[in-house]
């Protein structure tokens, strides 16, 4: 066991902060367990705890500038309790680990993402190297975590990493320079994993990547895993994020056409309707292109639900781009959408090209396009009135008292009341009595 004791007897305790995408959340389970193995305990305020750590993303707009503020604000727990180890971790200890060091001088630790299993190790280090903090952002091709079984922290739903890294390098996109390039974690580990989920009680689980269907282990593919994963008594329910255009394949097709528990919603980033932007972007793939495999999908899988990433006043982008944009939401028709101003981003392709497009401009554009998909959510969710869908249960709706709320398939949060027979991880056939552009609400049928 490596760490430093204190005078009590007690364990060392870790606080542990996690920012970003659902693979930091991931992360910070795999990291929980890590130190949980080196004889760490976990507390949920950061003045109980003699370590305190962030988990980073660098990928939000003015990620820097938030870690940097929360970070004063822990050294003030440093400063009353010197003995206090504080870390900073994740994509942005990767990004801006020179400008971090200078600026947060109370750091005593900082590790990338392929660098937490040493994290037991440069904690009891601490103390031995001057005033240097311990540093190791070290990329690693063959680190996937697959022999650590992440600390679950309950539900109904799970998050599973299948593979970690990234090899597209989209021009505005910092993932290839943060996690490194991708490996696919092996499909006997990712089963036992899920396994040991199912008997605790888990009914779906969510598979994460960035760029998860080009999972590729030996000879199995994506399609090949989901239908592996289906076998598994005592999952329900298997969904995936995020899947990219151009790794969308027939056999993963297949697998959501065919296969019960693979859930009928495909998030689907096309970023821009422009072809122009989409090269400057080095997305892959044209707007025909992609349209021609929403056609293909919706035809294998007419009930799917389709969301997508939009990012707007990427460099260069005119009115034409931004209206080409607008006209394929409109074509498409998506559930729902998630929708970002540009910002130029330090080490990507994009950097060197600026940033053209004044700040008044991009948020009108994305004002508008945040309408326009306000719209088509409320008309596509009202279209589903009268229908019925299974819904699995997750717990209390966030208003209204008695009322619980879950999942249908497409990943639509549905609303009803509650009663005695219903609990949390089961599956209630809804009826939608009505819906607004967000959620359905409706009558279980029992």
């Amino acid at each position: 066991m490596i760490h430093d004791r204190t005078t009590s007897t007690r364990p060392p305790r870790v606080y542990l902060e996690t920012y970003g995408c659902q693979m930091n959340v991931a992360d910070s389970q795999t990291i929980t367990a890590i130190l949980r193995r080196a004889g760490y305990e976990s507390v949920d305020r950061p003045d109980a705890a003699d370590v305190i750590l962030l988990n980073t993303c660098a990928i939000r707009e003015h990620a820097e500038e938030r870690v940097l503020g929360r970070l004063t604000a822990l050294a003030r727990i440093k400063q009353s309790r010197p003995g206090v180890k504080l870390g900073l971790l994740g994509c942005m200890a990767q990004h801006y680990r020179a400008a971090l060091i200078e600026k947060a001088a109370c750091l005593d630790v900082v590790a990338g993402p392929d660098a937490y299993r040493r994290l037991p190790e440069m904690l009891g280090e601490i103390g031995n190297a001057a005033f240097d903090p311990m540093i190791d952002v070290r990329l690693d091709r063959a680190e996937t975590y697959a022999d650590i079984s992440p600390e679950f922290g309950g539900g109904v739903r799970a998050y599973v990493t299948a593979m970690r890294g990234c090899d597209k390098f989209c021009a505005f996109c910092v993932v290839p320079y943060v996690r490194g390039r991708e490996r696919s974690i092996a499909p006997a580990d990712l089963l036992r994993e899920i396994r040991g989920l199912a008997a605790r009680g888990v009914k779906e689980v969510v598979l994460l990547g960035q760029t998860v269907n080009a999972y590729r282990h030996n000879d199995t593919d994506f399609g090949a895993l989901l239908k592996m994963i289906a076998r598994i008594d005592g999952i329900e329910r298997i969904r995936f994020t995020s899947p990219h255009p151009s790794d969308v394949s027939d056999s993963m097709i297949d697998a959501m056409a065919t296969e019960p528990k693979v859930q009928p919603h495909l998030h689907l980033p096309i970023q821009s309707g422009s072809d122009r932007v989409l090269a400057a972007m080095e997305r892959g793939y044209t707007v025909a292109q992609y349209l021609n495999l929403v056609e293909r999908v919706r035809a294998a899988i007419p009930d799917v639900a389709l969301s997508t990433d939009i990012i707007v006043g990427f460099h260069g982008e005119t009115e034409s781009d931004f209206d080409a944009t607008a006209n394929v939401m409109c074509a498409v028709g998506y559930d729902s959408s998630f929708m970002f101003k540009y910002s130029v981003r330090e080490h990507t392709r994009a950097f060197k090209l600026g940033d053209s497009v004044p700040e008044e401009d991009k948020q009108r554009r994305l004002t508008a396009l945040i309408a326009l998909q306000e719209e088509m959510s409320l008309t596509r969710y009202r279209a589903l009135i009268g229908r019925t869908f299974p819904v699995l249960v997750e717990g209390p709706a966030r208003r209204g008292e008695g009322r619980l709320a879950g999942k249908t398939p497409q990943f639509k949060t549905a609303i009803f009341s509650g009663n005695s027979t219903v609990h949390i991880g089961d599956t209630v056939t809804m009826r939608v009595d009505s819906a607004t552009g967000h959620s359905l609400l409706g009558t279980p049928i029992l």
